[in-house]
């Protein structure tokens, strides 16, 4: 790994700063595999670039799914620290995204079972602007069957292929694609209900 500078430009504001190789390629054209295996060998250089790309991704994935803003926040800092603590197990035919994402789905799990087990009543916290943080989609979510909820947050939200939410979730592909379509029903039907019975007969 080596370190080129660039050089200032006449007129242009930013300073001259360092950009770091590796066996050539600037980072920000690596894959993500390659920056694991450089880091397995030792490179801070590799996992910061990986820290950088996937910081927001997964701080993401809490968020939708936890009330806490600070435990989402404290989560994603456990993931990163999952990876350093077993860089070794990592093995090259892993697509990088997919292992992060399982290591989110345990601490989540763990996270989960702590709540439950602490105070089953959500805390009030404050409501995002965005429509996937509104308390309406919340609790349409929250009402689909919980393996569906998951396969649709991993391909709406996380943006996963369905070939690497079935791998994340040791499960066939079609199997993702008839729960995706259940859920996304399901969700539908929950945003936009019918009337009901009751109402429509007091109309009548």
């Amino acid at each position: 790994m080596t370190s080129v500078s660039q050089p200032r430009i006449p007129g242009n504001f930013f300073a001259a700063r360092d950009i770091t190789v590796i066996d050539g390629q600037f980072l920000d054209m690596i894959s993500d595999e390659a920056l694991m295996l450089e880091f397995q060998g030792g490179s801070r250089q590799a996992f910061e670039e990986l820290f950088a790309r996937y910081r927001e991704p997964l701080y993401g994935f809490f968020r939708r799914r936890l009330e806490s803003k600070e435990r989402a926040d404290d989560l994603t800092q456990e993931t990163f620290l999952a990876v350093i603590r077993a860089t070794s197990r990592y093995q090259p035919q892993a697509l990088v995204r997919t292992y992060l994402y399982s290591i989110a789905l345990k601490l989540l799990a763990v996270e989960r079972r702590r709540d439950r087990r602490t105070d089953p009543t959500p805390p009030p916290d404050a409501v995002g602007s965005a429509l996937e943080n509104s308390l309406w989609v919340r609790q349409a979510l929250e009402k689909l069957d919980a393996q569906e909820r998951e396969i649709l947050m991993l391909r709406e939200y996380e943006q996963l292929s369905y070939s690497e939410v079935a791998d994340l979730l040791r499960i066939p592909v079609n199997t993702v694609r008839s729960r995706l379509f259940r859920a996304r029903m399901a969700l539908k039907d929950h945003l936009d209900p019918q009337p009901s019975r009751d109402r429509e007969g007091a109309n009548k």
